[in-house]
């Protein structure tokens, strides 16, 4: 499943341009030739073209304080004296006290430390590798004024209305394309205009219901805007879990400074879903994500559980007579809204891209239908291009009768003949960005910043726009304002873009919401690693979270009441609690099965491999045979292995050496390292359903066997049969911790049913087969080969309590079998399912009944028929009942993923359920 290829709708949350830094500590910004030049202002100090570093060595947490050299002042930016920080910085401090000034250093390390138990992660895929590192969280906020808001506000919604009236205009009358006020290549051209949507009116009229925009401010205090994300704009989640995280850091300032909170706009977005879903109030809500792999996952796990609303992925939904539906355990439900974090060409593989599996077939026909709201609507992405830039202005005079209240840099589309030969000479001087970066041609490079390339390198950029000049925009390099960020024991100053939500209350207005805030991470000598590569919007490597940038918290001051607007849902009635359940995803029901499974089988694999080294030395024929065909099973050797039974002491050190070797190989079909992975991995896809605990401990069990067994295999010459088992056995110990937590740590609902029915399922097919490979090959008349049997069932010193020194074949199998006490046994294995089974389809007893009638009923079988021996010595009635149990789990797996995950009967026929 591609999750990584089609998610990268905000590929590294890439913030604003930023021009390229000369020597170390250098401030200087490239200037080349444009109607803005930009400089560069402090929040710090709040003066703009403050030069050089400000770092602060002084003892007891003081920071140095240095004098910014003058230059225009923007709107009610108050220009402190020689030496002082900003006004708004000696609030902060003053509000904090001088103890909270000397408690810096602990400060941050407790966010760093909040940020690690809250699993808040950031996955990276920079430079080809993948990495999931901590979300990288600076501890002091930006602050913003309340007057220097509400301009912010109101160029941020004029931007929203904008953007809305566009895309009704580009897929419905397209008067802008007619009348030239769009050029039709940049619109037709974009791989992202989505011809299936043009004529497609949502159903409340409006296309958008969220947007991000990118600030930085310019050398005169006025912000300017650096890019939009439309289509499907990341960072909710992490807002709030920096608010959540930084505002307990500083909760004196928080308070008397006033910051206004965030849970209004969030309440606004949500109601103006609901007010234009199809069925209101009364609507299912759902987020939908690509998935576990995608570089933001937690940030919509945690929006999802603020919001109250269903985390989905493209296999949890179906439609089904043109209405949108969830997949839950116990049938289909109805989704009204859905909140997409997936790009637009992948959401509907029936019309869009057909190689998606992160989308839904048939969505865009249910849009058609009115019959699911999905925000923001399909088709958003052509106007996230750079080349539009430039036409904006325009744009605005004609949908909105309004000047822009917001500038944006200055960009040229290179598509036009006269701009690019007006330009060419001069390539040195801005940033070289690809029109259209899901084309076939600019997809493969990332923007650059012209003035770090070479000159040969230049050349051979100015012959690639020469044969396609529509395919490249070029974008004049911006040096935001710098954020004062904690850095071992002083204050540092970093390059800072302001992101800013715009969301619809439903009712034709934006309602605005404070950003997260991007901030430059530069290496030792104050420089970006590679000069020469610039994010989406123009900005130095530095500057983009993919690369090492860091974010923080805005706290936006408000002059009048703080909104306290609280998410928190009404009351609920006792009677509402009757019959409640918690709603759970096929998908999360099918990896909750699994993760009952994988975790038996690594159980299992586990077992076999330390009874098959244990018994090489001393062990009968009949038992390293019976063992051999065990590991082949299990996948734990290869075919080719030969058996350690036969005569010859270097086929048993094949066995031994080939049995280690795969222990770790997490490529091997069926090795331990595999099932751990396997296990690790359905784990990742259930966090928001697995205690703290239990996902640690399964990350632990990974990580800690690859590393043991790692050191050993690094032996030479030879790894040590007792190191090699030192390590199994604190791999067995380390997963019955895992066991414990799952049988003692999780709700008992029907997502837990299915997590025991997994493993009951893998523990009844492998110890049937066990159990028949032994007597077929006459294990109990043998001491090994009976102790073999009690070891493989986990049942040895239960037995010894039971029969002691008895080695006998019918307390053996009342045990093995028929006990209904011992939770190793058939009987209790097959009527545990039973039961949970049940209750797990109470709903549908018809069903619970066909399924619980194809388990067998050990419990119910003669002792005496299955110890009865034919003439020829064997007991043919207790094998023939044992392989009828291996083929009654392979039936019940089968019947339980399809009516529990597909929701399919046996009669249809589907090529996209």
């Amino acid at each position: 499943m591609p999750e990584a290829v089609g998610s990268g709708h905000d590929r590294g949350m890439q913030t604003s341009p930023s021009a390229a830094r000369g020597r170390p500590g250098c401030c200087e910004a490239v200037r080349p030739r444009q109607r803005w030049r930009p400089g560069i202002s402090t929040d710090w100090r709040g003066v703009p073209g403050a030069g050089g570093a400000c770092r602060g060595g002084g003892g007891r947490g003081t920071a140095r304080r240095h004098a910014g050299s003058g230059g225009a002042q923007g709107p009610e930016r108050e220009r402190p004296g020689p030496g002082r920080t900003a006004p708004l910085w000696q609030h902060f401090f003053e509000a904090t006290g001088r103890d909270g000034w000397l408690d810096l250093g602990a400060r941050q390390v407790r966010v760093q430390r909040r940020v690690r138990e809250d699993g808040a992660t950031y996955n990276v895929y920079a430079d080809g590798r993948e990495a999931v590192r901590p979300w990288p969280l600076e501890m002091l906020p930006l602050l913003i004024g309340a007057q220097e808001w509400q301009r912010i506000e109101a160029g941020v919604q004029q931007r929203a209305r904008l953007m809305d009236a566009t895309l009704a205009d580009v897929y419905g009358a397209q008067t802008l394309i007619r009348d030239g006020l769009l050029p039709p290549s940049l619109v037709y051209g974009h791989p992202q205009y989505l011809r299936p949507m043009h004529g497609v009116r949502p159903i409340d009229g409006a296309w958008l219901h969220l947007i991000a925009v990118d600030l930085a401010r310019g050398p005169d205090g006025h912000w300017w805007l650096v890019g939009h994300r439309i289509q499907a704009p990341s960072g909710l989640g992490y807002l709030l879990e920096n608010r959540l995280i930084i505002s307990q850091q500083f909760p004196e300032a928080f308070r008397e400074m006033k910051v206004q909170r965030i849970a209004g706009a969030f309440r606004s977005l949500m109601e103006g879903l609901l007010r234009a879903s199809p069925a209101g109030e009364r609507s299912r809500v759902a987020l939908l994500t690509p998935g576990p792999h995608n570089e933001t996952y937690f940030e919509h796990v945690f929006l999802a559980r603020y919001l109250g609303i269903t985390l989905v992925e493209g296999s949890d939904l179906t439609v089904r007579g043109q209405r949108l539906y969830l997949k839950t355990l116990h049938g289909l439900e109805r989704v009204h809204v859905l909140l997409r974090r997936v790009d637009d060409e992948w959401l509907d593989p029936l019309e869009l891209r057909s190689d998606s599996a992160l989308g839904v077939p048939g969505l865009l026909q249910a849009m058609r239908a009115g019959e699911v709201l999905v925000a923001n609507a399909p088709g958003a992405g052509v106007l996230e291009s750079p080349g539009l830039h430039a036409f904006w202005p325009g744009v605005a005079e004609r949908l909105l009768g309004e000047k822009l209240l917001l500038p944006a840099t200055t960009s040229w589309w290179c598509g036009e003949d006269s701009v690019w030969a007006a330009h060419r000479q001069r390539l040195q001087d801005y940033v070289i960005m690809p029109t259209f970066s899901a084309g076939t041609v600019t997809q493969s490079f990332e923007p650059v910043l012209a003035a770090g390339l070479g000159r040969e390198a230049l050349r051979a950029w100015t012959a690639r726009i020469d044969a396609d000049p529509a395919a490249h925009t070029l974008l004049s390099p911006v040096r935001p304002s710098e954020q004062p960020i904690w850095r071992e024991g002083h204050i540092d100053l970093r390059p800072v873009v302001l992101r800013v939500f715009a969301m619809s209350d439903g009712a034709g207005a934006g309602v605005c919401c404070r950003g997260i805030d991007p901030v430059a991470r530069r290496g030792a000598d104050g420089r970006p690693e590679n000069p020469t590569r610039a994010n989406a919007r123009g900005a130095d490597a530095y500057l983009c979270m993919q690369r090492g940038s860091a974010s923080t918290d805005t706290w936006v001051l408000t002059e009048g009441e703080v909104d306290r607007t609280s998410l928190l849902p009404r009351p609920l009635a006792p009677e509402e609690l009757a019959g409640w359940h918690r709603i759970i995803t096929s998908r999360s029901a099918e990896n909750l099965f699994w993760l009952g499974r994988y975790t038996e089988r690594a159980e299992n694999s586990l077992r076999i491999a330390r009874l098959a080294l244990e018994a090489l030395p001393m062990s009968s024929e009949k038992v390293l045979e019976v063992l051999h065909g065990l590991a082949l099973r299990h996948g734990l050797i290869d075919a080719g292995v030969p058996s350690p039974a036969r005569p010859s002491a270097q086929a048993a050190r094949l066995f031994e050496r080939a049995l280690i070797r795969a222990l770790g190989d997490a490529d091997g079909a069926c090795s331990v390292a595999f099932n751990l992975r396997a296990l690790r991995q359905c784990a990742q896809a259930l966090r928001e359903r697995l205690s703290t605990e239990h996902w640690s401990l399964i990350v632990e069990l990974e990580q800690q066997f690859a590393a043991q067994l790692g050191s050993v295999m690094a032996l030479e010459g030879h790894e040590p049969l007792s190191d090699v088992l030192l390590v199994l056995n604190r791999a067995a110990t380390h997963l019955a911790a895992i066991t414990g937590a799952q049988t003692d740590r999780m709700t008992r609902d029907d997502g837990w049913r299915l997590l025991s029915v997994g493993r009951q399922l893998e523990r009844l097919g492998m110890l049937a087969h066990a159990l028949a490979e032994g007597f077929e090959a006459g294990l109990p008349a043998h001491d090994d080969g009976f102790a073999l049997l009690l070891g493989l069932f986990d049942s040895t010193i239960t037995y010894r309590a039971h029969f002691q020194a008895r080695r006998e074949v019918p307390p053996l199998l009342h045990l093995l079998v028929l006990d209904t006490d011992n939770p190793r046994s058939l009987a209790w294995v097959s009527r545990t399912m039973r039961e949970r089974l049940r209750k797990l389809a109470r709903h549908d007893p018809p069903w619970a009944e066909l399924v619980s009638a194809l388990l067998p009923r050990p419990d119910h079988w003669s002792l005496a028929e299955l110890t009865r021996l034919d003439e020829q010595g064997h007991a043919k009635r207790l094998v023939d009942s044992l392989r009828a149990c291996e083929e009654a789990t392979r039936r019940v797996s089968d019947e339980v993923s399809r009516h529990l995950f597909s929701h399919v009967r046996a009669d249809e026929h589907s090529v996209w359920q």
